[in-house]
């Protein structure tokens, strides 16, 4: 996996991957990795929470979905914007396990029918997602709240391990990263 630990400013983030560091301790993104969907110097940086599943399926959440298609289509945190909107995306890996097709937004007859052309694509829902104006993502990279990551295969079939994930892949990054990942979460109380 190749990570880097700086942010380079001409770089558009788009398709890449946020790890937050062991010290930012919002709660919305704490020990979280973010799937970075669009990122602009106009626009803006849009994106996922990948590490944060809900624990239901569509189905379980909402009954018209219930025995149909999309009855078993796993939902998460997608992050602290708009938590009332479902985001679905869907995606298929191409020959390398760093690029893929991803389909974000996208409607319920989009994703059904990208399914049953290719039964290798995957489908998640998102509740809300993680949203930085322009020019505020990079202020947050120039103060290290976030580890930046390419995309990689591992990380998107491992979405349900929530903090696991993080910890192994923060934790591998330095020996520094490592003891911070594996802190406890209140150390007062040992």
């Amino acid at each position: 996996m190749n990570l880097t630990h700086r942010y380079q400013p001409q770089t558009c983030l788009s398709g890449s991957i946020l790890l937050s560091h062991p010290n930012l301790k919002d709660p919305n993104f704490a020990q979280t990795i973010v799937f970075l969907s669009a990122h602009s110097d106009d626009q803006g940086t849009l994106g996922v929470i990948l590490n944060r599943p809900i624990g239901q399926a569509l189905g379980e959440m909402d009954d018209q979905f219930k025995g149909g298609f999309f009855s078993e289509v796993p939902v998460f945190e997608g992050g602290p914007v708009e938590r009332e909107k479902l985001i679905v995306a869907a995606w298929e890996w191409l020959e390398s396990p760093n690029s893929f097709k991803l389909y974000f937004g996208i409607d319920l007859e989009k994703a059904e029918s990208l399914k049953c052309e290719n039964k290798q694509v995957q489908i998640a829902c998102f509740l809300g997602h993680s949203g930085w104006s322009p020019g505020q993502l990079e202020s947050e990279l120039d103060e290290e709240a976030w580890l930046v990551s390419s995309l990689d295969h591992d990380l998107f079939s491992k979405m349900n391990l929530k903090r696991e994930t993080w910890k192994k892949i923060v934790g591998g990054m330095s020996d520094e990263l490592h003891l911070l990942a594996n802190a406890p979460e209140s150390p007062w109380l040992n």
